[in-house]
């Protein structure tokens, strides 16, 4: 095992999504062969790093942590306190756009604090086919950039993407070899994140054996996309943890793609969006009647509005309702869940009356119910 140019990698990741999964990825790789320090779950806001300062020692011997970002500066600080010398960029969307003055670009901007705070002769990855991250200012950035990609070339493209019972499978070229892979874990997104781990570890000198190993046993933290396969051939799909526009996205191809028979979407809110708030909720709402769910059900005031627009684009209107609690939201799903259902939970939570409403309870609701 080498690390080539790096003799201890100081691995910083970022992006609007993805950052926690990546970082569970890449960390079951390295910690295969190396004393690995990982950030904790999602901790990644600046006092975390703080802390991690205080914890991480000279006989790690690879660090892979989150830099998470909600206002400008905030990656500048996780780089003045914890200096990588690899920085990963998932993707650039509009998380935390209302954060803004400058709305989107102020996220981009934001982001590439990460490429100005990093070792300028470091190691950069980007995602290739996200057309966002192509704006991103890499100032004196005069190290190594590494593409990773799905529809453009890149210097770790994922082919042969398929669907399989309990998550991916694809192939990817490595040496001149088209080497396969499994992530037990359902969605293109996820390959892309995966893609970053093997693109991380393969520039370290790991085996694909040992890359395949890390990717099929990585810390899966609970609500995303986690799947509860019940009796009667009755799917829930718990991807509660967070809301935004991109991951709602992919949660509905997600229930799409592994609903077999009658697909059902509760959607809850997205928040910190700014003047984005009903155009990203609209987007939403056509998005899944695009990709034929049979039945749509929302809570929270915002997302009404992807019900609406869900209607608009063609959705019956008896298959569309939005709920101002969670008990009659409970109750309408009993009596429409039979055999060969799957159920994708999706949102933070909703704000109805004052009251709030947590989109992990349902999914735990169904889940006890039709166990």
């Amino acid at each position: 095992m080498h690390k080539n140019v790096i003799d201890i990698p100081i691995i910083a990741i970022t992006g609007s999504s993805g950052k926690t999964t990546v970082k569970e990825m890449v960390s079951s790789i390295l910690q295969l062969c190396w004393k690995t320090f990982k950030s904790f779950e999602n901790g990644n806001d600046v006092w975390f790093t703080s802390q991690y300062v205080k914890q991480i020692d000279s006989s790690y011997q690879a660090i892979v942590l989150e830099y998470g970002m909600t206002h400008a500066g905030n990656i500048t600080e996780h780089c003045r306190l914890i200096q990588p010398n690899m920085g990963i960029i998932t993707n650039v969307g509009i998380a935390h756009v209302g954060n803004f003055e400058d709305q989107k670009y102020g996220v981009i901007s934001a982001k590439s604090e990460l490429i100005k705070g990093m070792k300028p002769d470091g190691i950069l990855f980007l995602n290739e086919d996200d057309t966002i991250s192509k704006l991103l200012d890499r100032g004196g950035f005069k190290g190594e950039v590494i593409t990773i990609g799905i529809q453009n070339n890149a210097d770790y493209k994922a082919k042969e993407i398929h669907y399989n019972d309990n998550g991916m499978d694809f192939q990817v070229e490595i040496d001149g070899i088209n080497s396969p892979f499994y992530i037990p874990i359902f969605g293109y997104h996820n390959v892309y994140n995966a893609l970053f781990a093997i693109a991380v570890s393969h520039r370290f000198g790991f085996s694909i054996e040992d890359i395949r190993l890390g990717l099929g046993t990585y810390y899966k933290t609970f609500g995303r996309l986690t799947v509860y396969r019940l009796k009667n051939e009755i799917t829930i799909i718990n991807d509660t943890f967070n809301a935004k526009p991109d991951a709602m996205k992919v949660a509905i191809d997600v229930l799409s793609n592994i609903g077999k028979g009658t697909k059902i979407a509760v959607l809850g809110c997205m928040f910190d969006l700014g003047t984005y708030t009903v155009h990203a909720h609209k987007e939403i709402g056509h998005y899944a009647a695009s990709r034929k769910v049979h039945y749509l059900y929302t809570v929270g005031k915002e997302a009404k509005i992807i019900g609406e627009a869900a209607l608009e684009s063609g959705l019956l209107d008896e298959n569309v309702k939005h709920f101002d609690s969670l008990d009659q939201l409970h109750q309408t799903l009993i009596g429409k869940i039979e055999p060969n259902t799957a159920v994708l939970i999706k949102g933070y939570c909703g704000i109805e009356n004052s009251i709030k409403l947590k989109m992990t309870d349902t999914a735990m609701f169904l889940k006890n119910y039709f166990e």
